[in-house]
């Protein structure tokens, strides 16, 4: 495959795209207020001044990378930092946490004249991606203009490679244009270099500088107060099919574990309804955070389908497992519980974040469970046994702090890379 070939099936599909586009915006997945910026149209007055543009595809990219943008606005007046991504909740998420000197916007689609539009309006002076984005497009015109571009936490699982290989040439020609490559892993920097790239450094995952997920501290306080004196854990980020393994284990642990409180954060808020059926059809004693209940003091489950307050229930509870990962899809970031003090679990399916696995299980940091069974009596030993839950947790801060060393020199580089700013 070639880019010719690229743009000639974009060109075919094209009313496919636009269809698809349009279903997403009826289910929520498109801002229906600026959906124009999909095709390239800006929302926003280009600021006067230098520009940073960073692409991360959605939520955990983003949140990755603001430490970095939070360096990069505080080293220059006169510097702006573009972040796009391609999700409503990335975006709704960033515009809470994006520091003075920073904005958002979504990526445009990967055809030629929304990449176009896009570039011609913003005209960075370096263009940023994060982990595994690329789109051909988007990359060549940015090439086109000699804008230099980074890859900052590159990984490429295996599948991945195994794809991009198959696509001949394209992938070489693409990652060559990069002129920098941060890589999260030797195996990860191995094969970016089978694919062309000249320049990868393997420094560790800019994933580990991130900052303690933020939290309101008078909603914490409320629900500090409604839990006080009870046993607690939380299943985070979870995925359909999950639920049931949760509210089997509670079912099983009520018994051994007096007061007993399961708390439920779906990865996808919008299945609230969904999992709320289901737990009063199994008879649990549910509330629900999206419409205003109160945690009583009979209240068994409590279902927190909102968006982006992971910040509190994190610091609600000692006792966490990670979703997405007792079913296929991948699993979720280790991290942002491991910043806060919390004793992890996890499935088995945790290809997405592999490298961070690796390093939570060498520092001894986290559980892995391997299927509902495993995780009732996990979560038994780890609310019931507090030097086991401690010495979890502990292990885990130690994790995370092992990467904090690598901004600087990720700050350099981009700078380096900007004519005329190295300072």
């Amino acid at each position: 495959m070639n880019l010719f070939m690229y743009n000639g099936l974009l060109w075919l599909t094209s009313p496919f795209v636009k269809a698809h586009l349009k279903s997403r915006m009826a289910e929520g997945k498109e801002d229906p207020n600026r959906f124009y910026e999909r095709y390239g149209e800006p929302s926003r007055v280009r600021p006067e001044g230098q520009l940073v543009w960073i692409h991360a595809a959605s939520v955990g990219e983003a949140v990755s990378v603001l430490p970095l943008i939070q360096a990069l606005v505080a080293r220059r007046e006169d510097r702006f930092v573009l972040l796009t991504t391609g999700t409503v909740s990335s975006a709704k998420v960033m515009e809470e946490r994006l520091p003075a000197g920073a904005f958002h916007q979504y990526v445009p689609i990967d055809t030629k004249e929304a990449v176009t539009s896009f570039l011609n309006y913003w005209r960075p002076q370096v263009a940023i991606w994060m982990e595994s984005e690329i789109w051909p497009n988007l990359i060549n015109q940015t090439s086109i203009r000699n804008i230099p571009m980074i890859m900052l936490n590159a990984r490429m699982t295996s599948s991945s490679f195994n794809l991009w290989r198959k696509t001949g040439g394209l992938a070489k020609s693409l990652i060559k244009k990069f002129d920098y490559i941060h890589a999260q892993t030797d195996i990860a920097a191995e094969r970016l270099e089978y694919l062309g790239a000249e320049k990868v450094e393997t420094l560790g995952n800019l994933k580990f500088c991130s900052p303690p997920l933020p939290f309101r501290k008078e909603p914490f306080k409320v629900l500090k107060d409604a839990t006080a004196g009870r046993k607690m854990w939380l299943a985070a980020s979870t995925h359909k099919g999950e639920e049931a393994y949760i509210a089997a284990a509670h079912i099983d642990l009520r018994t051994k574990v007096r007061g007993l409180l399961t708390i439920i954060v779906p990865r996808h808020p919008d299945r609230g309804d969904e999992i709320m059926e289901k737990l009063d059809q199994a008879g649990f004693r549910v509330a629900r955070r999206s419409r205003g209940d109160a945690i009583g003091p009979d209240t068994e489950i409590y279902l927190a389908d909102t968006i982006g307050e992971l910040g509190i229930f994190y610091r609600l509870v000692d006792v966490v497992f990670i979703g997405g990962s007792l079913v296929q899809k991948g699993g979720q970031n280790l991290l942002e519980a491991a910043r806060l003090h919390c004793a992890i679990m996890h499935g088995p399916h945790m290809n997405n974040f592999e490298e961070i696995v690796q390093d939570m299980h060498q520092g001894q940091a986290a559980v892995q469970v391997k299927d509902g069974s495993d995780l009732i009596t996990a979560t038994y030993k780890l609310l019931t046994e507090i030097r086991i839950r401690t010495d979890l947790a502990s292990n885990a801060s130690q994790v995370v702090k092992s990467g904090e060393a690598l901004l600087g020199h990720l700050v350099q580089e981009i700078e380096t890379s900007m004519t005329g700013d190295s300072s």
